[in-house]
């Protein structure tokens, strides 16, 4: 394909002041220089879809556990022919990946077991998904039992009356231990369905470029959409509750949605406000778990803690509501053109090729909405949780004098946090001073200027030397990391300048200014009409997805939260362009083609309207003190 090769690990120096950074993550998670062969004879994509920011010491247990059970699922569990798992290294913060092989020898033994592996789940598969149901409400409701509270002066004299034996220190830490062990047993829930959604859909869709020469990639993926889905349930719960507010009269009420407390108290105590607060309640567990982010980071503000930003959506589909805009998605029209264009299909094959396409096609139906909801159950709900009680650790352990910031304790690995733990029972228990207040603030402060110099610069896009060819399915599918991906990372593409290739993930063409956004913190600056550039978005920015015209992402292949995201909204979707987000500015016109996975620059149209859009963001936080995220004034 080319000559081209990416820069080598080992010859990138960190950023200025991000000397030493290695040591704040575990030997196995970055590049040993005594590996340096090894390591450089793989070729390595960074993963900014799921990791787009720099990843903090704990944070790291997100990583380790969704890529390893990934793999253990593949290789282990399913033994599926073509793929094993996926090797992964930090390199200056960020996350990158390589895909492991299956040797061409064992690829065919490995046929028989999967079939047997993967058929007893795909036979079963409602019946296995309810049972998975249960258990993952499971273990969420263990963990939001779990609790860190500082331990006592003296121990509860009924524990002492009745010979129970063991202190509360030994509960403190069995807490901790069994909030990572939880979460990896999640993690593991997590992947027993997911690869197999993978796997059903992409054995239609090999079938369809069998029998349809030339076919589409994304005729193929609408034969498929208009599924109910759990992971949109958040957001349709907003748009029942704005249609609420405007039926019972309580419009006049959201106007400062950045005060829950002043807005709900308002809402209670006006006429028919209990039974709008009753529909509240009722939507905000479970649904209310969810994220701006992705989940993997600690500093990702979930609803539940953030009710400013429920109820900034609630004020902004109010407003699209009172001016008569729709605001539901177009299922009905989705669910139109799934069966046309798979009608239209089916009328081209033979009796035999119907029956095999009807009979993957139904179980591609079957399978495809656990490839979204799985997204809810995880990386919103249990992760909430997750966050939530480090969070409640990290605050106990900041009490205790550990680091003077609530956040002290991300910037330790996970296995530190026991050694700080135990040192804290262990002072306790003998009655001296723990040892970690004169050693762990300084640490931190040291360690807090690394990431922050580290977060200064963005990652290359890959490491090492390309293979000719990029035919992993799943790095394909997931990532959109293609061979003409590659071209355009090394600046080999042939497209012309103002112009942006990646992968036409969603159909329809649109134009309009582009709104750059690097996290969810700045989506209150998206304005009605702007085309969304940023280097990934979430599923939880659906709330948005009515205002805006098409989506623009650097990362992302056909079957990315991006991209089935976007087709569920019936919007227009180019992912996986590279580097969009980092060149193309706010402001400037243009024109997106869903249909053939291009972004062009038009010259000459600067969006007049953009400098008073962001005037009227300062506005917002010269009356409010503070970005109104979620909401639209």
């Amino acid at each position: 394909m080319t000559e081209k090769s990416f820069p080598s690990p080992y010859d990138q120096a960190p950023a200025a002041g991000a000397e030493g950074w290695k040591n704040l993550y575990a030997y196995n998670l970055v590049f040993q220089d005594n590996r340096r062969e090894v390591e450089e004879g793989k070729f390595w994509f960074c993963d900014s879809q799921h990791w787009p920011t720099v990843v903090k010491p704990f944070e790291t247990i997100g990583l380790e556990f969704s890529v390893s059970c990934l793999g253990q699922y593949n290789t282990r569990h399913l033994l599926i022919p073509p793929a094993n798992g996926i090797e992964f290294r930090l390199h200056n913060g960020y996350l990158f990946m390589s895909p492991v092989g299956v040797p061409e020898a064992e690829v065919a033994p490995r046929v028989p077991e999967f079939m047997a592996r993967a058929g007893h789940y795909f036979q079963n598969w409602d019946t296995l998904l309810e049972q998975w149901q249960g258990k993952i409400r499971g273990t969420i409701d263990e963990l939001g039992a779990l609790s860190f509270d500082a331990l006592p002066d003296k121990v509860d004299i009924n524990d002492v009356t009745s010979g129970k034996g063991t202190g509360p220190n030994n509960e403190l830490l069995a807490q901790y231990d069994q909030l990572i062990a939880l979460t990896y047993r999640a993690w593991q829930y997590h992947f027993e369905f997911l690869n197999l959604g993978y796997v059903a859909y992409l054995d239609f869709f090999s079938y369809c470029k069998e029998v349809f020469p030339g076919i589409p990639d994304q005729a193929v993926a609408k034969m498929v959409q208009g599924v109910d889905m759990e992971l949109f349930r958040p957001d349709d719960e907003l748009k029942k509750l704005a249609k609420l507010a405007v039926e019972l009269d309580l419009t006049g009420l959201f106007g400062q949605t950045h005060n829950p407390e002043a807005t709900l108290d308002a809402i209670a105590n006006a006429p028919h406000g209990a039974e709008w607060i009753a529909a509240w309640t009722e939507a905000k567990d479970p649904w209310f778990n969810f994220t701006v982010g992705n989940g993997f980071y600690a500093h990702d503000k979930y609803w539940m803690d953030h009710l400013e930003l429920p109820l900034g959506y609630i004020s902004d589909y109010i407003g699209r509501l009172q001016t008569g805009q729709t605001i539901d998605r177009p299922v009905a029209e989705l669910v139109a053109e799934r069966d046309r264009i798979s009608e239209e299909y089916c009328e081209l094959l033979s009796p035999e090729q119907l029956a095999a396409f009807e009979g993957k096609l139904g179980l591609a139906r079957q399978v495809y909405p656990y490839v979204e909801n799985h997204n809810f159950y995880i990386e919103h709900w249990t992760m909430g949780v997750f966050w939530r009680k480090a969070r409640q650790l990290s605050e106990m352990l900041q009490a205790q004098g550990f680091w003077p910031e609530a956040d002290g304790m991300f910037f330790l690995r996970r296995d530190e946090v026991r050694e700080a733990l135990f040192d804290y029972v262990t002072g306790w228990a003998v009655g001296a001073p723990a040892i970690g207040p004169d050693y762990w603030p300084d640490e931190v402060a040291r360690r807090r200027v690394i990431v922050d110099a580290l977060q200064s610069e963005r990652p290359q896009p890959a490491l090492n030397t390309p293979p000719a060819v990029i035919t992993e399915p799943f790095t394909l599918m997931l990532w959109g990391i293609t061979s003409d991906q590659i071209k355009n990372w090394l600046g080999d593409s042939d497209a012309p300048e103002g112009e942006f290739r990646g992968m036409a993930a969603s159909s329809g063409v649109a134009e309009g200014p582009a709104r750059v956004i690097s996290s969810s913190d700045q989506l209150s600056e998206v304005r009605e009409g702007d085309i969304l550039v940023a280097p990934v978005t979430a599923p939880s920015w659906g709330p948005i997805f009515g205002k805006i015209r098409a989506t623009v992402t650097d990362i992302g292949g056909m079957m990315s939260h991006a991209a089935i995201v976007c087709r569920e909204y019936g919007m227009p979707a180019v992912t996986g362009t590279g580097t969009a987000s980092s060149q193309i500015v706010t402001g400037q016109w243009l024109r997106v083609d869903g249909n053939n996975g291009t972004v062009t620059v038009v010259e000459g149209h600067v969006h007049d309207v953009t400098l008073a859009n962001d005037a009227a963001i300062q506005l917002e936080q010269a009356i409010d003190g503070t970005v109104l995220e979620g909401s639209h004034a």
